[in-house]
């Protein structure tokens, strides 16, 4: 048998150095301050935002949920919003409408919502906000008192009369492995026939180590009914896989998702049925670092593109090496992040930037939503003000999704 040179160099080679490398799409970053609490005592927490397309064809409008992190660690208020008329105007709110706010229970316990992202739902014209429900004790303990405890929920809101509806819970199968059940900071998509694909981590119990699966869902403008779900994805280490975020890419469907030890990623051709997830890496083969913290994603028609924290960028005093936040272009064939894109797209300045959003705006920008957390008692001293930011990506070439 002969080999010419460059065979037997194909051969040699890794796969993944023979996977034609994306071309790079360029963008600028224009970072904004959206809010800043009223006092040392207030923690805005969790600002995810959506667009809600004009009517006219002009410029979106825009919805961001927020809420208030309280004294104990994941202890939330009720959910607020604020409104912006354009990509452009003037911040209106928080408001905490009574439809999303605390449900105090006879026994004392406290339900509310947490982890909430939200979305446009083109076909119905509403805005759909998913989360997870939350059972909290008088001091504020996440519990898991009753029979699922923990599970999905959503409200939607209605653009033309700037109303919401009260949360109501996404039922899912009656087997144990949904009786925890949460889409939690997490992405979801809709599909062109209206359809949405909402990722969830799922277990027995919280005790228990997490699962992956996507739910397809139909909404009639009012209710969000489960109709089936995909593969379950499994990694029996430490908490196992949580905080899904899906996203569609040129044809395909890819899911990032955190651990506590490294993330996580697995691709799709339907949306429903995943690959077994492999560790994030840079394309040199070195590990992201990345690590129990959620990712994000936002698409480009040209180019995929992952936003995340990790250790090695001179962060060693922020708590989880939660800041700054990255972002770079992911090449979809090997699934790894193309390291000589990296940018940092909101800066360090003493706080933690692990929980944020991510979302289209338009075919000229997109967004990254996060609020500084003030959990480190040396995070004013170093620039941190607890503000809400606002990275306003502007892409040099349209992005047509």
């Amino acid at each position: 048998m002969k080999f010419c040179a460059s065979g037997l160099l194909a051969l040699l080679l890794p796969l993944s150095s023979l996977a034609a490398e994306p071309a790079i799409v360029d963008y600028t970053v224009q970072l904004e301050t959206a809010l800043k609490p009223e006092s040392d005592n207030v923690q805005w927490f969790h600002p995810r935002a959506a667009a809600i397309p004009s009517a006219a064809g002009g410029a979106p409008s825009i919805v961001m949920t927020i809420q208030k992190h309280l004294t104990v660690s994941d202890y939330f208020s009720g959910l607020s919003f604020m409104t912006r008329p354009s990509p452009t105007g003037a911040w209106t709110g928080p408001v905490q409408p009574p439809e999303l706010d605390w449900q105090k229970q006879p026994d004392g316990v406290t339900l509310s919502v947490a982890d909430v992202t939200p979305g446009w739902h083109g076909p119905s014209g509403k805005l759909i906000a998913i989360g997870c429900q939350v059972r909290y004790s008088p001091k504020g303990e996440q519990l898991e008192d009753v029979k699922r405890a923990h599970q999905t929920v959503y409200a939607v809101y209605d653009p033309k009369t700037t109303r919401w509806t009260k949360w109501q819970v996404l039922e899912l199968p009656p087997g144990e492995e949904f009786d925890f059940a949460r889409n939690a900071c997490a992405q979801w998509l809709v599909q062109p026939d209206g359809t949405l694909l909402v990722p969830l981590y799922i277990a027995r119990n919280a005790k228990e180590p997490f699962n992956v699966t996507v739910a397809e869902c139909r909404f009639d403008g009012t209710k969000l009914t489960y109709v089936r779900h995909g593969s379950v994805l499994r990694l029996n280490v430490v908490r196992g896989l949580n905080e899904p975020s899906l996203i569609k890419f040129q044809g395909r469907y890819f899911l990032t998702l955190r651990n506590d030890l490294k993330g996580y990623v697995a691709v799709s051709n339907d949306g429903l049925n995943f690959a077994e997830p492999k560790p994030w890496v840079f394309d040199d083969g070195v590990e992201l670092g990345s690590y129990n913290t959620q990712q994000h994603w936002l698409a480009h028609s040209d180019g995929l593109f992952l936003i995340y924290t990790r250790r090695g960028a001179n962060n060693d005093h922020i708590v989880r090496h939660r800041a700054p936040l990255f972002m770079a272009q992911v090449n979809p064939e090997t699934l790894q992040v193309m390291r000589r894109t990296e940018k940092a797209v909101v800066p360090e300045r003493g706080a933690e930037l692990g929980n944020f959003g991510a979302n289209y705006v338009s075919e000229s920008e997109s967004w990254v939503t996060v609020s500084e957390g003030m959990f480190m008692k040396d995070s004013k001293a170093r620039g941190a003000e607890g503000a809400t930011l606002v990275a306003r990506i502007l892409w040099a070439k349209p992005n047509r999704p």
